[in-house]
Parts: structure tokens; C-alpha cells; sequence
């Protein structure tokens, strides 16, 4: 390939919070050619810088149609079903998407000589030793963990090129405000004086969307092979987080009492203490997540709230 030519890479699921933030930073990327992914129409808000196709990862042929006209060097998957509780309800339909949907972007990318980038999660581990490395062995304790480490299985044994992004509590704002997350739920609650509930006995490094879609793109730059962490750097509770919250907006924080997980009944089991270590990523890909105080603050300004 002619060294002028752009490296063209692909992104599942663009319509997704970590699609809608990729596709923004490789379309400001100088010497990226970007292509655009998702289900049904495109909801982005921009249609300039990149080229969009309708692509269903669960209908083998149209993914290898899109992926044979569309040729990129690399594809970065971020498409899933990632609500824990839905996977362990609709086991089928989470299985369709987070492990059939590989096998078939895996084929294509076989055939067309891809570099695959498959985006994972801290949930393949039961939370009893974390921070996690990359090396830690896996032992997932819901449906959702046990497809994305099924996932990861077939990426790693596959005859590909391959890396795999690990993160953990992915938040950030969506272009049309869609998802909540942690910070906007907290910011609604304490801003109305409802009081909450929130857990002390979890443990994650929250992920701003933009630093998951740096990390990818890191990958995807260097074609580095191999199992990354890409989450946060702080390790907190959830009580943390909203007490974090809190301060930044300045509200009233006695609105927020501690509890544990036995106070909430949900489908799917969580793991207690997760969290990446980030060693790896840092001296391989010069990965550095934004504190979770930044990410507020970044947050805060994306939803047009007053900045301190």
C-alpha cells in the first residue's frame, strides 16, 4: 500500500455512544479514511468526513458485503448488547450479538485480510481480586460476561490480526442525550432533592467515552496485537462517583446515603471489585484516561451545563 494512501478504518456500532465518539475522533484524524457502521440509518449528528453504511453484524452476508466494498485495513468493534441485566433475560439475543456477530466479522475479516480490534469488558472477571492486568484469568459470573469472554476466545484463537480493548463503566454524552449515565443521573436526582441510594461495595475505574475511543484508536494506529486494558484511572465506588458529582456541581450531598449491592435485586450478578491496571497500555500505547473529576467537567460541558 502506497505510504500516501489512507489508513481506512471501520467502526461497528456508530450509532453507540463509543461509535458516535470514534467516528468524531478518526474523522478529525489526518491520514484516516473513516467508515461508519450500524444498524438501520445513521444517527449521527455530522455527515461530512466519513462514509456510512447500514450494516447488521448478526446477518453474515451483508456484514461481509459492507466489509468487501468498504475494504478497511482495520475494524474496530464496539457494537454489543451490554445491558447485564437484558443479557441474562434474553440469553439467546445477547448470544446472537456478542458472540455469533464475531465469528462473522472474524470470517470476514479473514478474507479480506482486516486488523480486528474487538472491545471487551472488565465484567469476563468475578470481581473478587481486581484490579484486573491483562493476564488474569477470566471467570465471568453473568450471561453478559460469560458471550464478551466467549468473545474474546474467538478473537484470540482466530488467524487474525487481532487486539482486544478491555474497559470497565463506559460513561460519556451521547449526541442526542439519549443514555443516561452515573454523573447526569446523580446531577437530576440531588437537583430535584430526591434522595438516593447508591452502592459503597463496588468497585470500577469509570471510563469517559472519548478516552475508549482514544485507547481504540491507539490500537488501531499501531496495529498493536494483543489484550489491552483501556478504562479509567480512579478506582471507585459508585457512592464515590456520586459523591464526586456532587461536589463538582455543587449540591447537596446528605441527599446521598450508602448502601450495598443486597439492597438492589437485579437479574445478574455483578462482580464486586474490578478496575484495570493500566501499566501495560500506558508503555505500549502511551494511553493516558482523563481523572473522573476531568471527566465530569468535560461532561458538563458537552451538556451545555455551566462550567466552574
Amino acid at each position: 500500500m502506497p505510504s500516501h494512501t489512507k489508513k481506512r478504518i471501520l467502526v461497528t456500532g456508530s450509532n453507540g455512544l463509543l461509535g458516535q465518539k470514534l467516528v468524531e475522533q478518526l474523522a478529525a484524524t489526518p491520514g484516516i479514511h473513516t467508515i461508519a457502521t450500524s444498524k438501520g440509518q445513521n444517527r449521527l449528528p455530522a455527515f461530512y468526513g466519513y462514509e456510512y453504511y447500514e450494516m447488521d453484524i448478526t446477518n453474515r452476508k451483508q456484514v461481509e458485503a459492507v466489509i468487501k466494498i468498504a475494504k478497511p485495513d482495520v475494524i474496530i468493534h464496539t457494537a454489543a448488547m451490554t445491558n447485564v441485566d437484558q443479557c441474562e433475560m434474553e440469553k439467546e439475543e445477547c448470544w446472537k450479538l456478542n458472540v455469533t456477530a464475531v465469528e462473522y466479522l472474524i470470517e470476514a475479516c479473514q478474507r479480506h485480510h482486516v486488523f480486528f480490534v474487538h472491545v471487551s469488558t472488565d465484567f469476563i472477571f468475578d470481581g473478587t481480586e481486581g484490579p484486573y492486568k491483562e493476564d488474569d484469568v477470566p471467570n465471568p459470573v453473568s450471561f453478559y460476561g460469560w458471550s464478551k469472554y466467549a468473545a474474546e476466545k474467538l478473537v484470540s484463537h482466530s488467524e487474525l490480526q487481532w487486539a482486544i480493548a478491555r474497559t470497565v463503566l463506559v460513561y460519556g454524552i451521547a449526541h442526542d442525550m439519549s443514555r443516561s449515565n452515573i454523573i447526569l443521573w446523580v446531577k437530576k436526582s440531588l437537583e430535584e432533592e430526591t434522595p438516593i441510594k447508591v452502592v459503597t461495595d463496588q468497585f470500577r475505574t469509570p471510563t469517559l467515552a472519548e478516552d475508549l475511543a482514544m485507547g481504540c484508536f491507539l490500537i488501531a494506529d499501531k496495529k498493536a496485537q494483543g489484550i489491552f486494558n483501556i478504562s479509567g484511572k480512579d478506582l471507585l465506588t459508585p457512592y464515590e462517583m456520586a459523591m464526586a458529582t456532587a461536589d463538582f456541581f455543587d449540591l447537596d450531598s446528605t441527599l446521598i446515603s450508602p448502601t450495598d449491592a443486597s439492597a438492589f435485586t437485579q437479574p445478574a450478578r455483578r462482580p464486586p471489585r474490578t478496575g484495570f491496571d493500566l501499566k501495560k497500555s500506558r508503555n505500549v500505547l502511551g494511553y493516558e484516561p482523563r481523572t473522573f473529576r476531568e471527566g465530569i467537567a468535560l461532561l458538563a460541558q458537552q451538556a451545555g451545563y455551566i462550567n466552574k
